[in-house]
């Protein structure tokens, strides 16, 4: 009779070119590894490597989200179970050294071990094409801001009757201003004509940036609108702010298991900061910053625009807690209302 295969876990480095896979069994001990091209060809040959050992029950994988993605997806359409793996952090390296083996090990010791426990975004379905949007909406933005600055710093070292012309007024009528400025091309040596010269191509490129913006966010609305109909109905949530929260949670929402899992994921869930006799929590500070922004500007709308939350806000200033105490309970709270959204939201889509 054949002996049974034994049961084994993956790791895996990723990189732009090539992937570096690690195979260990079930008690930590280091099988193989070995280094495969980051193509379809090459995710084929990994996972067939890895299941030459034995049964292959999970493979943890780094950076699910930029250049380990392909590799998620081919191994998730095999039916391997994917965790998301984080990068080890310093203090770890400096001790363990660094490098692609040492990673792939550490990978699949810590989808072993349970330290590991995260489930990568899908990033086959409409969430997908909202955060492809969204990348490039947030390089136009700052991009627009960058050349908004250098406009405000080229007028105030500028000469006189530029300067002069040009300040103490608003971002809109700066640039369609210095969209009309007059300059000679042949007296550009000249630092006045030069400024106008400068002025002139930035409000150009500002111009620009913001059509494109407008562009951008003319295409990625309905697609929001239509994926999160009961989201973006949330008081104070604009497609902005959903498509954002939409971008948090992914096309596979069922990878957060729970209101606070999603909490915790926004960095707005509280743990415990209690020493000796004094007992309180504060908010966790990890977690992704831009969904953490989109639940304080709902607060900050709430705040000004929704009568139980100034209730609420009243109620807690009398009670002693400051602003920003009051703002980090309301996130708390908004994640609850988002959390029921966004499960109701793609429930609905399910097929």
């Amino acid at each position: 009779m054949a002996a049974k295969k034994q049961v084994l876990i993956g790791g895996v480095d990723t990189h732009r070119d090539t992937h570096h896979a690690a195979i260990i069994d079930n008690t930590g001990g280091l099988l193989a590894d070995a280094e495969f091209p980051a193509t379809t060809a090459g995710y084929a040959d990994l996972l067939a490597w890895m299941r030459s050992f034995g049964q292959v029950t999970a493979v943890g994988v780094e950076g699910t989200g930029s250049y380990g993605a392909g590799l998620a997806r081919y191994l998730t359409s095999k039916k391997i179970a994917v965790v998301e793996v984080d990068r080890p952090d310093r203090r770890a390296r400096r001790a363990q050294g660094k490098s692609d083996p040492i990673d792939a090990i550490a990978a699949a010791r810590a989808t072993l071990a349970g330290t590991a426990m995260g489930t990568p975004k899908t990033r086959t379905g409409p969430v997908e094409a909202i955060r492809a949007l969204r990348v490039a909406r947030r390089g136009a933005v700052k991009a627009r801001t960058a050349a908004l600055n250098q406009m405000r710093g080229l007028v105030a070292a500028a000469p006189e009757p530029l300067r002069a012309h040009l300040t103490r007024i608003s971002a809109a009528v700066l640039v369609s201003r210095c969209a009309v400025l007059a300059y000679d091309p042949t007296k550009l040596h000249d630092p006045q004509h030069a400024t106008a010269a400068a002025l002139v191509g930035l409000a150009r490129r500002v111009t620009a940036l913001t059509e494109e913006i407008t562009t951008l966010d003319r295409q990625v609305t309905p697609i929001v609108r239509k994926a999160a109909p009961r989201t973006t109905a949330l008081f104070g949530v604009g497609p902005d702010v959903a498509a954002q929260l939409l971008t948090t949670a992914g096309d596979n929402p069922d990878r957060l298991h729970s209101e606070a899992a999603l909490a915790h994921l926004c960095g707005a869930a509280p743990i415990p900061a209690s020493s000796g006799r004094v007992r309180r929590h504060r908010l966790h500070r990890g977690g992704d910053r831009g969904a953490n922004h989109a639940l304080h500007t709902i607060a900050l709308c709430r705040m000004r625009y929704d009568q139980r939350t100034r209730a609420y806000l009243h109620r807690r200033i009398t009670e002693g807690l400051s602003k920003q105490e009051i703002i980090r309970c309301l996130k708390r709270y908004i994640v609850r209302d988002v959390y029921t959204a966004l499960r109701a939201d793609f429930a609905a889509l399910a097929p």
